[in-house]
């Protein structure tokens, strides 16, 4: 309860509830339909597009920050890409950027991870709306066994316990959290890097040589990446025969689930990794954002973290921002 680890029985009691009287039917029905992997998928859902949000809005103030040029969100050329998730994306970056003002002195094509983040934002958002109807799918569904159907005098047996879908959809999951984790990451590696972020001190070091500015974030962001990605392999068809092979297929669901659960979670640590990088770049010299709602989440950001000058450790930081950008709903052990 409010953060605290409790037994059930105290924490029921704490909030004036009694325990539900399960009979023998009830509990077989907790114990084989998908309940677990289905609260696991959607809570992994919640945090992904909460962090998939993040990420459109800090690549536009990225955008902003080293006076992109906006052409890359151009619904010509989004339109003719024939994705929507890419469009819709593309629409909502154009929002935060409206009122931008390209500085005139970056190269003609950006690098992939600014010129081509409305397409891995959109295939993103494709996916997560596949995701979104897996989980009203299942949310809504009925998947004990046997079923008894009253009216037609009729009972069934049969197999919608059988998680497969929300096995599938929590692999997508984690496929979608390394490919944003991989974004967030490069971009935060271009912002560090004074020969691709227009002339800004080497890791953001407010006294260059004598600091390390972001440098032991962006070395914590490479190894969230490698960990997103060991993780990332598909536990969907992970299939081992059980129980004298009456269960001799299985999806492996609520492994995949809570295993995307546990990815979202590092995805929000990248966010507020990079947050804090585009904060300490307008610390040192970046310029003011000229898009209105960009100059906003700047100074949102400015005042939760402080600059780093001089170093200190960052981790209280990362985390801060990450709750800013996304909510503090989840956490990282």
């Amino acid at each position: 309860m409010e953060g605290r680890r409790v037994p059930a029985a105290d924490a029921l009691r704490e909030a004036g509830l009694s325990p539900l009287g399960l009979d023998g039917r009830d509990a077989l029905a907790l114990v084989n339909g998908t309940s677990l992997t289905t609260a696991a998928t959607a809570l992994a859902l919640e945090s992904v597009r909460a962090a998939h949000r993040a990420v459109q809005t800090l690549t536009c103030l990225l955008a902003d920050l080293l006076g992109c040029d906006p052409q890359f969100l151009d619904a010509r050329l989004l339109d003719a890409y024939g994705h929507r998730g890419a469009a819709d994306v593309a629409d909502g970056m154009r929002k935060t950027l409206a009122g931008v003002r390209p500085s005139g002195t970056r190269a003609l094509q950006e690098p992939y991870s600014i010129r081509c983040s409305p397409q891995l934002l959109g295939a993103a958002e494709d996916a997560l709306r596949y995701v979104d109807g897996v989980v009203a799918a299942d949310l809504s569904s009925v998947s004990d066994n046997p079923l008894f159907f009253p009216d037609d005098d009729l009972v069934v047996h049969g197999g919608n316990f059988f998680g497969q879908p929300a096995a599938f959809a929590s692999d997508v999951l984690a496929m979608v959290v390394a490919q944003l984790g991989n974004l967030a990451e490069r971009q935060l590696d271009l912002l560090v890097d004074p020969a691709r972020n227009g002339g800004l001190p080497p890791m953001l070091a407010a006294g260059p040589g004598r600091q390390h500015g972001m440098q032991g974030v962006q070395l914590a962001t490479t190894a969230f990446v490698a960990e997103l990605r060991r993780a990332a392999v598909p536990a969907g068809m992970q299939s081992l025969p059980t129980n004298l092979h009456n269960q001799d297929v299985v999806p492996f669901g609520t492994q995949a689930a809570l295993r995307a659960y546990d990815m979202a979670g590092l995805l929000r640590l990248l966010c507020g990794s990079l947050a804090v990088g585009l904060r300490q770049a307008a610390h040192v010299g970046a310029r003011r954002p000229t898009a209105p709602a960009c100059a906003e989440l700047l100074d949102a950001l400015a005042e939760a973290i402080p600059p780093i000058d001089p170093d200190r450790p960052l981790d209280a930081d990362v985390r801060a921002a990450a709750d800013l950008l996304t909510g503090a709903s989840m956490s990282v052990k």
